[in-house]
């Protein structure tokens, strides 16, 4: 199992932050046509209310490319940045799962 992460900083933490979340619900159906997708979360930060990490959760990381060349998918991440702080790149970071314990996709 693959996880994509990514960081997120809402323009705030009321209304801001609020929009970004919608939008990332409004995400999910997408997620799930998609093959080889187990899940994804969404963290925010306790002393940062603007700063989410979000985890989503493949089977393969060409499951992840796949989706990403989906019809659809730009649009979804452009309602999503309308709510985060405009910065130079939306850097992801592609990471193994090597242990499975807990809640969560395994």
């Amino acid at each position: 199992m693959y996880v994509v992460v990514s960081q997120a900083w809402s323009k705030d933490e009321g209304a801001s932050a609020d929009g970004y979340i919608a939008e990332y619900e409004a995400f999910l159906p997408f997620h799930e046509a998609s093959p080889g997708f187990l899940g994804r979360r969404l963290i925010r930060g306790v002393e940062d209310r603007t700063h989410f990490t979000n985890l989503r959760f493949f089977e393969r990381l060409e499951d992840y490319e796949a989706m990403t060349q989906r019809e659809g998918y730009q649009d979804h991440l452009l309602a999503m940045y309308e709510h985060l702080r405009p910065y130079e790149s939306y850097p992801r970071e592609f990471l193994e799962v090597v242990v499975a314990d807990g809640p969560g996709p395994l």
